[in-house]
């Protein structure tokens, strides 16, 4: 009877079963540094699947040729804004640091309004004259600063900008995609569907949709609060605004990012004694600025996925702190899918209600 233990059915399909979790748990282990490099060669090669279909023709359908040009599109599309604006800010940087040192040197004293509030007015006034009697302790504490931000906006942007190696495997994943992408989606359809069934075909619609309604939300909530936020810079008499207003759209594509740009700008208006234009940029910015992105981008991804509203607030919100940047995406792409599922039990199970 133990000898034919190996040859029992069940005894198989234990073997062949652990054989195959095994596989699959180191396949993940080799590629789990190269996940997010591959899931945002997955996004970009998405999005920018119709531009990509165009150029198949403009190269009368080399699609090797033509999935190399729309990689350098994209690529020249995210390098140069991000290059253009580290350029910037660090020219800026230093700009402030100059001005904030002259300002420093005057011996300022806070605004009445802000040095009568109590518990704060006093401890603001008494760090103000620290630091003006100290300048070499505002230059260190201006590189300590610099260095932190550098590291921290560096951590926020995650799998994309973390450093040149992963955006070259991100990139590197996009132009395979759009070479190979058409074959390996029929392949991967086809073993999800003998897994799942035809419903699989709900479950990737879902993820495309949802995928694409994020990118037109990150991109029209930037947009609308980069015009927000410059309409506020104008009229509370920052320079540049229109400039301004163009460095807010690129750092709000960065969540919660737009807040650094007019926040800081309210606090030196406030700091340099105008406190009223600083206090009215500071509430533009709490009022319309936040609110115009926390509404537009849930707003349009609730429109195009047919999902309810505060679900995908908690999706966007959710992914972020649990994944990073690209959570941006897999939040609501995972409640996505798992509304299709609940939507075809309901559909399979739902009982007609009683009148």
């Amino acid at each position: 009877m133990l000898a034919d233990l190996p040859t029992a059915p069940w005894f198989r399909r234990v073997l062949v079963s652990g054989l195959v979790l095994g596989i699959v748990l180191l396949t993940f282990t080799v590629l789990q540094p190269f996940i997010v490099p591959l899931i945002w060669g997955a996004i970009l090669a998405y999005v920018s699947w119709p531009m990509h279909q165009r150029i198949i023709r403009w190269c009368r359908g080399r699609v090797g040729l033509a999935s190399l040009i729309t990689t350098l599109i994209v690529t020249m599309a995210i390098v140069v804004p991000i290059a253009w604006l580290i350029l910037m800010l660090r020219v800026e940087a230093i700009g402030a640091y100059s001005t904030v040192q002259n300002f420093l040197a005057s011996k300022p004293t806070l605004p009445d309004a802000i040095r009568d509030l109590p518990w704060v007015g006093q401890v603001l006034q008494d760090t103000l004259q620290q630091m003006s009697a100290d300048p070499k302790a505002l230059g260190q504490r201006f590189m300590l600063v610099m260095e932190e931000s550098q590291l921290e906006v560096t951590r926020v942007i995650g799998g994309v900008g973390r450093n040149v190696a992963k955006l070259f495997f991100a990139v590197l994943s996009m132009f395979f995609l759009l070479r190979d992408g058409p074959r390996l989606l029929h392949e991967a359809r086809s073993i999800l569907e003998g897994i799942l069934g035809p419903t699989v075909r709900d479950y990737l619609d879902a993820v495309g949709s949802t995928t694409q309604a994020v990118v037109y939300a990150l991109m029209l909530g930037a947009l609308a609060q980069g015009v927000v936020a410059g309409i506020g810079y104008a009229i509370f008499g920052i320079k540049a605004p229109v400039l301004m207003g163009a460095v807010t759209v690129l750092i709000a594509l960065i969540p919660f990012g737009a807040p650094m740009v007019w926040g800081s700008m309210s606090i030196w208006l406030i700091v340099s004694g105008h406190v009223w234009p600083g206090v009215g940029l500071m509430l533009w910015g709490l009022v319309l600025v936040s609110w115009v992105d926390n509404i537009v981008r849930p707003l349009v991804i609730s429109n195009a996925t047919r999902m309810p509203f505060l679900l995908v607030v908690f999706g966007v919100l959710g992914g972020v702190l649990a994944f990073g940047l690209v959570g941006l995406f897999i939040g609501p792409v995972l409640l996505a899918v798992s509304l299709a599922l609940w939507r075809e039990w309901l559909e399979q199970h739902q009982k007609p209600m009683p009148d």
